[in-house]
Formats: structure tokens, sequence, C-alpha cells
């Protein structure tokens, strides 16, 4: 007998409803034939309804319609947009996450050469725990109009780089579009920076407008692989020779999926995209979790110094997200023992982006940017290593306040990836991993990516990273110092608790040149200096 009130329940109330709305309908179709050009609207319209009722009920994989049939499609409907939802009305300036929407426009205005100045003072609680800030000087420096630029190149290096302190960080044609990539190329070539080709290898979208790149080179050895995947010395030695080309990163692992490989969906990879790595689009493209050239520290230096002889001696350096300290330690081991060293190391946070990562990897795997930073500059100062190796920070750096902030803990010049997007127009959609993003910037499908025109675009990518270098220059003047890399950690000061401050000097404390190999004292570095052996990267308990 209660199977005859189904029908009455709330919950089949809109299967009910379209069941009587046909009937209706078509007896209405029955008694007044002349009206059949009116009457067929709702006639179709029910039965679609019924139709699809029909199908939730029967389908058996989400049990929400066979409980709700046609009404429980408004669940999903509602989970599709909840993101626009939530950034649009419900998200405040300062809190969203992974970029605020207050750091994500400051990137739009600076692209568009639009005031990026804020009226009535900080929305931030300057009392809180957390908040941070640059002191200033009472005698400010003149603002440099120059660009700020650093030498990239070791007593081993023939070919040094003249780089500039902001550049585009790695992000592979296939993660990325054509057109993101043109635009980025030729932003790049017109404002004097450089733009990492991700390890996806280099396109002939990196090659159109001649602007500078680094190239780098992942686990899938993607531009210079023999048929099996490994590293093939004649294909990198043809394509290092490009004079593009300007510096080699070696990625060993990145902060957004440290120790697992680099993953393109199979959706995502074309015609195009396959020839440029050498691969099938049969199956999604996932690169090796290490490196099958090296698997020692010795090994690393040794390959470091084969692809140096290679490129004809142009920097290499390599790409790393900071784990187990013993590693970074028997990295310093190792060239200390043989005396090679790259001529660069990129230290990437864990809170770095991509474009498709587990979540777990994502969320709590990595160390983040800052204690990273802070780390391996004090390891290569206490390894009297700092003054021959370059340090560049990538991670979530939008601002000259990144910027300067990285520079205080020891980089010598910043990566930005993100940002450059929100340059030709991400809108932080969090779509890159399905093919379907909006804006056309992470995404292979033509329809799509022809929205983003890269004579407009490449103008936004040059804008942002010259107005951000003008505020970079008024932060670095308002703290009496001519260069951003005359910034210290004392000048850095952080929120502890509403009545406690400490500066950067304290919160990580310096090391002695040459302090761990003498002998150091420090917790931090005396154990893993002790675990470390450069013939391995696992640990002598």
């Amino acid at each position: 007998m209660s199977y005859l009130l189904i029908p009455f329940y709330k919950r089949y109330l809109a299967f009910s409803l379209s069941i009587a709305g046909l009937l209706i309908s078509l007896l209405l179709l029955y008694l007044f034939p002349q009206y059949l050009a009116l009457l067929l609207i709702p006639v179709l319209i029910f039965a679609s309804l019924v139709f699809l009722g029909s199908s939730d009920i029967i389908q058996t994989r989400h049990s929400i319609l066979r409980n709700y049939p046609i009404m429980g499609h408004f669940r999903f409907l509602l989970e599709e947009i909840r993101p626009e939802m939530r950034q649009y009305f419900f998200e405040d300036d300062k809190n969203g996450m992974p970029f605020s929407r207050d750091r994500r426009a400051i990137v739009y205005q600076r692209s568009k050469g639009e005031l990026d100045k804020r009226p009535f003072g900080t929305q931030y609680d300057t009392y809180q725990p957390r908040y941070e800030w640059l002191n200033h000087s009472l005698a400010p420096a003149p603002i440099e109009q120059d660009p700020f630029t650093c030498i990239i190149g070791g007593p081993d290096c023939k070919q040094p780089y003249k780089a500039s302190v902001l550049n585009i960080s790695g992000m592979s044609y296939g993660a990325l579009s054509p057109n993101a990539i043109l635009s980025m190329n030729r932003g790049a070539k017109e404002g004097g920076f450089a733009q990492n080709t991700g390890e996806g290898g280099v396109s002939p979208y990196h090659l159109r407008y001649g602007g500078d790149l680094i190239w780098q080179i992942g686990t899938g050895y993607f531009g210079c692989r023999d048929d099996q995947g490994n590293f093939n010395a004649d294909k990198f030695k043809q394509q290092a020779a490009l004079d593009q080309i300007k510096l080699i990163e070696i990625k060993i692992s990145q902060g957004a999926k440290p120790g697992h490989g680099g993953i393109l969906p199979k959706e995502k990879i074309t015609d195009e995209i396959a020839a440029v790595r050498g691969i099938s689009r049969e199956h999604d493209c996932i690169s090796p979790s290490s490196h099958s050239a090296f698997t020692t520290p010795l090994e690393l230096m040794s390959f470091i110094a084969e692809l140096r002889e290679l490129s004809d001696g142009k920097p290499i350096g390599m790409k790393i997200s900071v784990g187990h300290p013993w590693e970074i330690m028997a990295i310093c081991k190792a060239m200390v023992e043989t005396a090679t060293a790259p001529d660069f190391i990129t230290i990437d946070g864990g809170e770095g982006g991509t474009g498709a990562a587990p979540l777990e990897f994502a969320d709590h795997i990595g160390t983040p940017l800052r204690e990273a930073l802070a780390f391996v500059h004090n390891a290569l100062v206490g390894t009297n290593l700092r003054s021959k190796i370059k340090l560049a920070a990538s991670g979530k750096i939008a601002s000259a306040f990144d910027i300067a902030r990285a520079m205080a803990l020891g980089a010598d010049y910043c990566n930005a990836g993100r940002s450059f997007m929100f340059s030709v127009g991400c809108i932080q959609g969090q779509t890159c991993h399905t093919g379907h993003c909006p804006t056309g910037v992470t995404t292979q499908d033509p329809a799509r990516y022809r929205a983003l025109d890269v004579n407009d675009k490449f103008k936004r990518v040059k804008k942002f990273h010259s107005s951000t270098m003008h505020a970079l220059a008024e932060v670095v003047s308002a703290a009496g110092l001519t260069h951003p890399h005359q910034i210290r950690r004392q000048h850095f000061f952080r929120r502890i608790s509403p009545n406690k401050v400490a500066s950067y000097q304290e919160l990580f404390p310096p090391i002695e040149e040459g302090e761990i190999l003498i002998g150091t004292q420090d917790p931090r570095y005396k154990v893993a200096w002790q675990q470390a052996t450069a013939s391995s990267f696992k640990p002598e308990f």
C-alpha cells in the first residue's frame, strides 16, 4: 500500500508533476488538435522531464538522483557553480585561496596599466598573528630607474646570463595553451625577462617571438629523450645550441607535487604536443617520479658537468622542492667533494601551483617557500658554496613585497607562474586539469584559446612585469636601499601574537660562512650534515 503513496512524496514531486503535466498536455492536444503548434511545446518539455526522471530512477550510479528524480540535478548544478558563487559573492578580499581576490586584482590592474592604489588604509588587522611588514627608513634612497638584474653563471660557466629579478616560472606547452605560451614569450621578449619552458620541452610557440628561454628538463627528458624515455646527449646538444635558450634547469621536484611525476591528462594531449614531447595520445602523460640519468648526489654533479659541456658552457641549474634536510646536505657534500656546482638552484615552495596534482601532494607535501629558501641559503653559506650559486624563489610570487621578502631570505631572483597566468586573463577558475578553461589559458581547445588574443595579452605580460619592478623599486627605496639584493632578514618583521613581534633574523637565524664545514653546533644543520653522504640520497643513521 505504501508504494501507492510514492508519487506523493516530496522528493518525487517534480517527477510526479512532470507526468501529470505530460498527461494533461496530451489530453489537451487530443481535445484541441487545432492548437497543435502551441500545445506541442509543453508536450515536448514535459516528455523530456519524464524521460529524465525515468532515467534517474533506473540508473544506479547516483543515489541522490534515484531518490530525488529531476530535483537531484539541482544539487549537481549548484555544485558546479559553487566556486564561481563563492569567488564572486561570498569570498572576502584578503582570505581567498589559492590567491585572494585582492592579490589577483593587483595583477590585473598592473597588467592593464590601471590604477593600482588602495584608499582608506589596509584591510589587514595589523595586530593579528602572521601579519608581516618591511621596516622603512627615515632617509629613503632615490628610486632606481634601471631594471633590477643579476648575473647567473658560476666559475665553470662560459655563457653567463644577465637575468631580471622576476621571470616566468616553468609552465609547459600542454599545460598552457598555444596562445598563452605565445603571449608570455612575446611579453618576455619585449620586457627583457625570461620564460621557463616547463618540463614539456621547447615548443614552436616558445620560439616564435624569440624571448629568452629557461629550458627545463624533467624526468621525462622531453626534447632530449630516446625511444625508451631516457636522456639522449645528442638531442640535448642539438637543442641546447639554440641561442634563445639562456639557462638549462634540471627539474628534480616541484612544490605542488614533490616526489610525484608530472601529469598531463590525455584529454589535453594534441598531435602537436605528442610530437613535441615524443609521446602517445592514448593515455595520460605521466613523467617518472625520479631521474634515470642519475640516482646519487655525486651522479647529479656529474650530470650537471655533462650538460654544461654539451651546452658549451651555458648556465646549468636545478629545481627542487625541499624535503629531507639530509638530502640537501648530501648535495652540498657532493658539490664540495667534486668541486662541481650548479650555476643556480630554483627553490619551489610547497605552495607552488600546477596543472594537476593529487590533493594530498598539493596540500601537505613539500616545505613552504620561506622555510625552504632560508634552509638552502644557510646550507650553501655554511659550506662555502653560496658565492658560486644563484638562488631563485618560486611559490605564490605576485607582488613587490613577495619579491622583497624572498630576497631577505636569500633569493637572488624570483619566478612567478600563476601571476603571469592572471596577466593573460586567468580568473582562477581551477579547471586547468579538465581542458575546459573559461579564458583559454590552460586548454588545447582551439575554440576556447582563440579568445586569448596574443596581440593584446603580451602587452599585459610586459606591463605586469614592468609595473611590479617599479613597485619593487619603490619598496627598496622606502627601506633606504638601492637594490633588492641589499635587503636582509632584519628588515622584515612578523607578528607572533597580539603583543609579540619577531624579525626574520630571529625567525630564520643565519649561519656563518663555512660554519658547517668546520663543525657547526646548530642542531638544524649538525644532525643533517652527519646523516648525509655524497654517494646516496639515503641518510646514514
